[in-house]
């Protein structure tokens, strides 16, 4: 059997497309996730208050330096198993959403510094100029340190992006029937087709990576602060 003869066979027996659709909704959803809460991360780690600070760069140093697998079987093992924490009465979804939150906890950390690194592209002039007019710290925050910090961190933003892309395999220590959890089950029951298999998943992410980096090269140039 050719190569492309092992590619069809295996289209035709598994479900290869649903498994990577399954990757693109949890990066859709972890996205926005990491992207809420690694703001509110940024926003506690510039903020004039000691308390504020300290938390938010615990949060971000503890968890940036965890295995993602480890939080992610401590999602499972230690809040779903010991305190029966369940979102949905479908075990799929369960999980699903289970996935989604501990991705979003992990990369919310590298979106916080992602932003950050933005903040400090942001003349401080301007901010001082917010306060001599009367603006506290969120409204300047908001208004004038916030937009032009999240232009100027687009390209992390966007490596960060492409990071939880391919992280999102991860989530088959969760039971999530995603990409990574299939290609073992095709190595397993069809053994003599590896080669064909990887080179089928390595082009299945290949297609969803490629372009979110040219679209952050797109965005980093259209939408960058002139100085």
């Amino acid at each position: 059997m050719s190569f492309f003869d092992q590619l069809g066979a295996l289209l035709a027996k598994y479900d290869v497309v649903g498994a990577f659709w399954v990757n693109v909704q949890l990066t859709f959803w972890a996205a926005i996730g990491s992207f809420v809460l690694g703001s509110v991360l940024a926003l506690m780690r510039i903020s004039p208050v000691p308390s504020l600070r300290f938390v938010g760069t615990a949060y971000v140093n503890a968890v940036r330096n965890t295995p993602l697998t480890i939080l992610m079987t401590l999602a499972l093992l230690g809040v779903w198993t010991q305190f029966q924490l369940s979102f949905s009465t479908s075990f799929e979804t369960n999980f699903f959403v289970y996935a989604v939150i501990v991705l979003s906890i992990y990369h919310a950390s590298f979106v916080c510094e992602a932003i950050r690194s933005g903040v400090n592209t942001v003349p401080t002039g301007q901010a001082e100029a917010a306060r001599a007019i009367g603006l506290g710290f969120f409204p300047t925050a908001r208004h004038v340190i916030f937009p032009q910090a999240l232009r100027g961190s687009i390209t992390p933003l966007g490596n960060t992006l492409i990071a939880l892309a391919k992280n999102t395999t991860v989530a088959s220590v969760a039971s999530v029937a995603e990409s990574s959890g299939l290609m073992k089950t095709m190595i397993e029951f069809d053994p003599n087709m590896v080669l064909a298999i990887f080179l089928m998943f390595a082009l299945g992410f290949v297609v969803i990576v490629v372009p979110l980096g040219v679209l952050t090269t797109w965005s980093s140039r259209k939408l960058a602060v002139k100085r």
